[in-house]
């Protein structure tokens, strides 16, 4: 026998071994990997890699507590948001732009304009949908993401300051965007709006999504979904993975794990309003998915974009380096930062119309 076709076969032997093997030892076990050093990702710009130096590896165990009742989440929620609350009028200076507080459809809102608004977005609107694990980032916190986007894109934005457990758990957030997304298309055409945020910001807009076509409502133009929180079951690969190594969330089992307990409440976590990775795609408007290779939501980005693109869904996805959860909103002298912006901005150019 020739000696290349006995390669072939030995090659296809040895992979059904292989297979078979793979097969077994996942019936019967976990993988237990051992404790190992990571390095400061040499390719990550340098204002990203000093950040990481300085800093050292984020602590699992206490990053897996969180608030055990209504009251303590009350306490824990109050003082995390005034920790890290910016005030308006900084933001205002930083950006140059116009915040204005309102309320639209009950629900409480904040208009961003831009000093300076691109010609091709004079009519066109950014929805923005803040994150925070559906518990943080209420009230003025809400908004500086959105006024981030105005600022890069040259585009007004409106940010949905939704309600949030523990007071009030599912369906509320998803009710309230929704509710502003109806009363927005009195003033804006559907394929000007580009909806999105980050993290829960990007899981709660594809939410929303697909609410609207169950409701038959008309789609906006585009989606930005910076690491979506697209399924609030511990099961995305990146979970386990980066589990540690992200340095913003560190693991699931903590905020995140509590955070979903409370919003779903009585809910299938798996119900594509809460999880929406696990809804259908077909028809969903243009995407653009950020992430990063220590992102614990990586792998929770990823499988958007893979049912999208099965789906046939214009879905563009940027993986950044060495960036953990939503760094780009935090390193802003980073060029991670300034390309998801610039990105992101470019999307809204091609496809809203």
């Amino acid at each position: 026998m020739h000696a290349y076709f006995r390669l072939i076969r030995s090659s296809s032997l040895f992979g059904l071994v292989i297979i078979a093997s793979l097969a077994h030892a996942a019936e019967n076990s976990n993988w237990t990997i051992d404790s190992r050093s990571l390095p400061t990702p040499a390719a990550a710009s340098s204002a990203l890699s000093s950040t990481l130096g300085d800093l050292p590896a984020p602590n699992i165990a206490t990053s897996s507590q969180y608030p055990a009742s209504d009251i303590e989440w009350r306490a824990f929620i109050d003082a995390a948001d005034a920790a890290r609350l910016v005030p308006l009028e900084l933001l205002e200076q930083t950006y140059k732009v116009n915040i204005e507080k309102g309320e639209i459809g009950g629900v409480s809102v904040y208009e961003v304009t831009p000093a300076q608004i691109s010609p091709e977005h004079q009519d066109r609107l950014f929805f923005h949908v803040h994150g925070g694990a559906y518990v943080l980032g209420g009230g003025d916190n809400a908004v500086a993401e959105a006024v981030q986007v105005a600022a890069a894109s040259g585009i007004r934005a409106l940010s949905v300051d939704y309600r949030m457990p523990p007071e009030f758990p599912f369906p509320a957030a998803i009710d309230d965007t929704i509710a502003v997304y109806r009363e927005t298309l009195q003033s804006y055409a559907p394929a000007a709006i580009a909806i999105g945020g980050t993290s829960t910001g990007g899981g709660l807009s594809l939410a929303a999504v697909h609410r609207m076509m169950q409701m038959d409502l008309p789609l906006p133009g585009a989606i930005y979904a910076g690491t979506p929180w697209s399924d609030l079951t511990k099961t995305s690969d990146s979970l386990f993975t980066n589990e540690g190594i992200d340095r913003v969330l560190v693991t699931y089992d903590g905020l995140l794990k509590g955070a979903a307990e409370i919003y779903a409440a009585s809910t299938d976590m798996k119900d594509p309003l809460i999880s929406p990775v696990y809804g259908e795609f077909t028809g969903f408007p243009p995407t653009i998915l950020i992430t990063g290779t220590r992102d614990l939501f990586l792998s929770d980005t990823a499988r958007v974009h893979r049912k999208m693109r099965n789906a046939g869904v214009v879905a563009d996805l940027h993986v950044f380096e060495g960036m953990s959860h939503a760094e780009y909103l935090f390193v802003l002298d980073s060029s991670e930062s300034s390309e998801t912006f610039s990105e992101v901005a470019r999307f809204f150019n091609i496809h809203l119309q």
